[in-house]
């Protein structure tokens, strides 16, 4: 979804770890999806935890967070118990939502190219897109993402 800022956010429904299909438009707070290629790999799970030490500051700031891959309820169940995660992971086993926003294609590893997540957080507020990150760095990007809600505020 290459989108210009306060573009409508794309309703969408999920499997959720809840147990309860989360649905986008019937969250009342700001949200931050964060789009990641699999549970348990070096890169995601360290994105994960950074978002979950972070994660009482974006709910004082009335921001829910929201982490989206392709993996399978199951795993995503074991990857929150096995690291604390406080918030809801997604399951999107069909593509379904990660090709809605765009964020399923072309990459390369190695010289190889092939289909796969592309990296990616979109911060939500009253169904608008504020911001939008593509070919997320891991590395203090939590932080970044908090800081830009802050900015907002």
């Amino acid at each position: 979804m290459k989108s210009k800022k306060s573009k409508k956010a794309s309703n969408f429904k999920l499997q959720s770890t809840s147990k309860k299909a989360f649905e986008l438009s019937k969250i009342k707070s700001g949200v931050v999806l964060y789009f990641y290629p699999k549970d348990n790999t070096p890169g995601c799970t360290l994105e994960t935890i950074d978002f979950s030490k972070l994660y009482m500051k974006f709910k004082k700031l009335e921001y829910e967070i929201v982490g989206i891959s392709k993996d399978s309820i199951e795993s995503h169940l074991g990857f929150k118990k096995r690291f604390k995660v406080p918030f809801e992971l997604l399951s999107d086993e069909k593509l379904q939502v990660q090709k809605k926003y765009g964020v399923w294609g072309k990459k390369s590893f190695l010289g190889k190219q092939f289909m796969g997540t592309i990296r990616s957080t979109i911060v939500i507020n009253k169904g608008k897109i504020l911001k939008i990150w593509s070919n997320v760095r891991v590395k203090n990007h939590a932080q970044e993402v908090l800081d830009f809600i802050k900015s907002q505020k």
